[in-house]
C-alpha cells in the first residue's frame, strides 16, 4: 500500500515540475537553468515545511509523510537535472554559470529549508 501513495505523490510531483519548468524556461529564458535551480529551491523549502510539521507539529498518518515529502517532492525536485545541466554548463565552458549554479543552489537550498522549517514551527 505504501506504493502507492508514493506512487501518486510522485505522479503529481511530476507534474507540478514540469509544467513550472517550461513555463519559467517560456518566461525567462534558458540560459540559465532558472526553472531547476526554482523548482529545487522551493522543493527545499517543501521538504523543511512538511518535515517539520509532519513530524513535529501535527500527529498525521504516515502515508500523508509517504504521499507528500516521499512521493510530491521525490518527484518534484530535480537533482539529477541540476548536476546534468552543470555538465553541461561545464562541457560549453560556462565555468561562471556552472559555479554559480551550484554555489546558488546549495547556498540558497539550504536557506529556503531553514525558512520551511521556521514558518511550519509558527504554525
Amino acid at each position: 500500500m505504501a506504493y502507492l501513495f508514493v506512487g501518486a505523490g510522485g505522479f503529481f510531483g511530476a507534474v507540478v515540475r514540469y509544467v513550472l519548468a517550461m513555463w519559467i524556461g517560456q518566461r525567462w529564458g534558458r540560459s540559465f537553468p532558472l526553472g531547476t535551480f526554482f523548482i529545487n529551491i522551493s522543493g527545499c523549502f517543501l521538504i523543511g515545511f512538511l518535515m517539520q510539521l509532519l513530524t513535529e507539529r501535527f500527529m498525521v498518518s504516515p502515508q500523508w509523510r509517504l504521499f507528500l515529502v516521499v512521493g510530491f517532492v521525490g518527484a518534484y525536485t530535480t537533482f539529477s537535472t541540476f548536476l546534468y545541466e552543470t555538465s553541461n554548463l561545464l562541457k560549453d565552458g560556462e565555468w561562471f554559470f556552472a559555479i554559480l549554479n551550484v554555489t546558488s543552489s546549495v547556498i540558497t537550498g539550504f536557506v529556503a529549508l531553514k525558512l520551511g522549517e521556521m514558518l511550519a514551527k509558527t504554525i
